[in-house]
């Protein structure tokens, strides 16, 4: 490895280059000054009884292990309606994938292996739709068109999606702005992925088929916290009609994402819209730096020409020639595996330049042999590696035999023989990209904020008509009716939650679980302070919920049950914050029961009271400390045994201080 050339100080310095900040440091002049852009595509579930095209039921699943039989099917690109191959078919086609489907009977039926035409649209979830659409302002279709989207990853089993348009044109209103809508679209989601592993991909079929929205927005979004706020708004948009489906996997993100003059570039599935500011943050930057990599490959190569006949040169090698600072297992020496060795020209210097924290465009090849060949990592070491696992390979014997010069850089692949084409292919192509900046592509994201390469972006050329499926209509008269039922614009809620006094932090839990109409319900007939439903919902819920495992029975309505049970009862509403946890657990549990198991009585507040003076006079033979409050505090813990449920705790103190003070003034007289 060449001495002068320090890969970790060039990591460094490229960073330095590219202007990277963390995003806790980010200002809005560091995201105007690379040209942030972003828009999202937010996926959510409908709650449905039945699945989008068949009559299976929705929303059961099933362990990885638990099914009833295997299908295995191998994926094949075909032309569309323009004589046309999709990029990312394309590619899947490359991976000689062998998709392996888990099918379980009681969610499964013909219609998903394609061995059945589908049948009519479930008419609950499009009318759920339907509802969304115009609560997201968006100008209803005359005719719903099912076309089919091509799938090749195997996610589907048929290689295409079946999807339909319902509305264009809407927007939402956001704190400081309005972020326009490009679409509404219904569609059936897809299987859920098991493992993905060389050339063989599992997947189960509990999830296929469920009815799904899509809600594409413009690249409105000028900053990674407002691409979080839209993503919240939507997600909560719709969450307000009870009609989608909640918890894991219900709601997902697809972030486009693009910096000045990159291009634009899809993270997929995004589960938790807490992660959308860390992944745009780091992949507008990543581009940046793809942006920085190119100019100064134009630097090294300043004709057009150079540029369009630049190719790699590669040489099969004997792997007992090298010698590698990693196990066997992953160096390949229990398989049959073929090492090749590549030389870059003119990349000294990119291949440990930055990309993203932790990354450098090495990684950018690694993923995609591991992507496109099927060669699982590790997968290569190369000339400017900053670990040690390239410590012991001679790269000035494979730079003599290139006859390469100094600013070349060297790559050493290994991987099964029939795999190594397709790998070699693949390194030329990304670094034949380079060149050209940012390349489209869709990427999968962690939860550090990081993001991989998972497939070339998929273009129009994958959409054609679905034959089977004859235009449906929309009726005037439903959309009227379905107009007299929306319920309150979100933006709306927020103002409602800041006029109810509910602390910020609570909104998003209160919007995202839908609980402004239960609490609106509560106010007009409980005639309860909103500040006390504020906390008790905002945090004691909240708390609860992260600690206790509630039962399946469990719905949120039963606190207004409670709540009304304590005032037809003539119970301080405090205590409710102690019964909470039960009905978590128990809901279906008689609450005076629960009221027994805390040990509750009833007692008046007279008998309370009169339990202040003989208190005052323990304190006084016992207490230790001069502190004038520790008097009030001593007193309260011992009434707030008699005292929770029976009166509000918070006049008892008040009292207890006064006649303390009373006290007080009588011992000084």
């Amino acid at each position: 490895m060449d001495q002068v050339f320090d890969p970790r100080t060039n990591y460094k310095q490229t960073q330095k280059d590219v202007g990277y900040v963390t995003r806790k440091d980010a200002t809005q002049e560091d995201y105007d000054r690379v040209g942030f852009k972003a828009g999202l595509e937010v996926h959510q579930q409908l709650k449905t009884k039945k699945k989008l095209f068949c009559n299976c039921p929705a929303g059961i699943y099933n362990d990885d292990d638990n099914y009833d039989a295997e299908i295995i099917r191998h994926m094949r690109p075909t032309l569309s309606e323009l004589g046309e191959y999709d990029g990312t078919a394309l590619m899947e086609f490359k991976t000689r994938k062998n998709i392996i489907y888990r099918i379980k009977n009681e969610t499964t039926c013909t219609y998903e292996i394609d061995d059945t035409p589908p049948f009519p649209i479930n008419r609950e979830a499009l009318d759920i739709a339907l509802v969304i659409s115009l609560l997201s302002k968006l100008n209803i279709v005359g005719e719903v068109h099912i076309t089919r989207k091509q799938y090749l990853d195997g996610s589907i089993p048929t290689g295409f999606q079946r999807t339909a348009i319902l509305g264009v044109e809407g927007e939402i209103q956001l704190k400081n702005k309005k972020v326009r809508l490009i679409q509404l679209s219904i569609e059936e989601d897809a299987c859920r992925e098991i493992s993905d592993i060389a050339h063989v991909r599992t997947y189960k079929t509990d999830r296929l088929g469920i009815p799904l929205i899509e809600t594409v927005t413009y690249p409105d979004f000028s900053n990674p916290d407002e691409v979080r706020e839209g993503a919240d708004y939507i997600r909560y948009l719709n969450r307000s009609t009870g009609k989608v489906r909640v918890g894991s996997g219900s709601g997902r993100d697809d972030v486009n994402v693009s910096c000045r003059g990159g291009s634009r570039v899809e993270i997929k599935g995004v589960s938790h819209n807490k992660q959308i500011p860390e992944l745009t943050h780091n992949e507008v930057f990543r581009q940046f730096a793809l942006l920085k990599i190119r100019d100064k490959l134009f630097k090294r190569f300043p004709s057009s020409k150079k540029r369009t006949e630049w190719s790699i040169v590669h040489k099969t090698i004997k792997p007992d020639k090298i010698t590698f600072n990693i196990n066997s297992k992953q160096k390949g020496t229990d398989k049959k595996f073929t090492y090749v060795s590549i030389n870059l020209p003119g990349f000294k210097g990119i291949l440990s330049h930055f990309t993203q924290p932790g990354q450098m465009f090495a990684n950018e090849l690694s993923d995609r042999l591991k992507v496109i060949a099927c060669i699982e990592k590790p997968n290569m070491i190369h000339s400017e590696q900053i670990d040690l696992s390239a410590k012991n390979v001679n790269f000035h014997a494979i730079r003599s035999t290139f006859q390469s010069g100094k600013n070349d850089a060297f790559l050493l692949i290994w991987g099964p023989e029939d795999d190594i084409p397709t790998a070699i292919d693949t390194i030329e192509e990304r670094c034949r990209m380079a060149f050209e900046g940012v390349p489209n592509e869709s990427r999968k994201s962690f939860k550090d904020g990081t993001t991989i390469f998972e497939r070339v972006l998929p273009g129009a050329d994958r959409m054609y008509p679905d034959t089977d499926s004859p235009p449906i209509p929309i009726d005037d008269k439903d959309i009227k009716q379905f107009n007299k039922e929306l319920p309150i614009e979100i933006h709306k809620r927020y103002t409602q939650l800041i006029k109810w006094n509910f602390p910020i932090d609570i909104h998003g839990y209160i919007l995202r679980n839908n609980l402004c109409p239960l609490l609106e319900k509560i106010f007009k007939d409980l005639d309860i302070d909103p500040k006390f439903i504020g906390t008790l919902f905002g945090h004691t819920l909240k708390h609860h919920l992260g600690q206790i495992e509630p039962s399946p029975d469990f719905k949120y309505e039963r606190i207004y049950d409670l709540l009304l049970f304590l005032k037809k009862n003539n119970l301080d509403f405090e205590i409710s914050k102690s019964v909470i946890p039960q009905i978590y657990s128990h809901p279906n549990k008689d609450f005076s029961s629960i009221l027994k198991t805390l040990k509750f009585k009833k007692t008046s507040r007279p008998n309370i009271l009169s339990k202040i003076p003989d208190l005052n006079k323990k304190f006084n033979q016992i207490h230790v400390s001069k502190n004038s409050h520790s008097r009030v505090d001593w007193i309260m813990g011992k009434l707030r045994p008699f005292a929770l449920g029976n009166m509000d705790l918070k006049t008892l103190s008040e009292i207890v201080e006064k006649k303390e003070f009373s006290s007080q003034n009588k011992i000084q007289t």
